[in-house]
């Protein structure tokens, strides 16, 4: 697949890079830094993919017709607000404690682009955790790096195991990437 496309996946995140490399595409990271700031005004869903086309930009002149480039990004939301990824210890306790016993959204944009093309679209999954005792939340802290993902706390860790009661989605699309959509998506271009 893409045999003919020199492929970016412009992510620093380890999960989308284990992902995208399990649909035996041949690719390469390089990241750049973007400030993810998105207009205040915008529809919360739409959060997502805007951020991912923001982290596409710097490679809109870099490209040429056999480069592609991907970008994603992932937000957790409840309670129409976004949950980003925790700055600190304190930070993660109040973000799991509000997803304990709640059903929250996650979102994750995907951007594509090429000299001759560019697609994005967003996949979206509900989870559904189980009332957390202060005990999980703090092991789950303590033994694993809440920090690095949006809402605090990665699916695929032991907190998914312990947590998660029930997912209405992309399983996939939860830990960054919603690798099924992608894939239709990648077979177009």
């Amino acid at each position: 697949m893409l045999e003919n496309y020199n492929v970016i996946l412009a992510s620093k995140s380890p999960r989308r890079k284990h992902l995208l490399s399990e649909l035996g595409i041949n690719f390469k990271i390089v990241s750049k830094d973007v400030a993810e700031i998105h207009p205040e005004n915008l529809e919360i869903l739409k959060v997502p993919e805007y951020l991912a086309k923001l982290k596409a930009e710097p490679f809109f002149n870099e490209v040429d017709d056999k480069t592609l480039v991907i970008t994603s990004d992932t937000i957790v939301t409840i309670d129409n607000e976004i949950l980003g990824k925790p700055r600190d210890h304190e930070e993660a306790v109040e973000m799991l404690n509000k997803l304990s016993g709640r059903t929250h959204t996650v979102a994750t944009g995907v951007f594509l682009y090429n000299k001759n093309r560019e697609v994005g679209f967003t996949a979206t999954t509900d989870v559904t955790f189980k009332k957390l005792t202060n005990d999980e939340i703090e092991y789950y802290i303590k033994n694993f790096n809440p920090y690095d993902k949006a809402g605090g706390y990665g699916i695929q860790e032991w907190f998914g195991y312990v947590a998660v009661e029930k997912i209405n989605g992309s399983y996939f699309n939860v830990m960054g990437l919603p690798v099924h959509k992608l894939y239709e998506e990648l077979c177009k271009f």
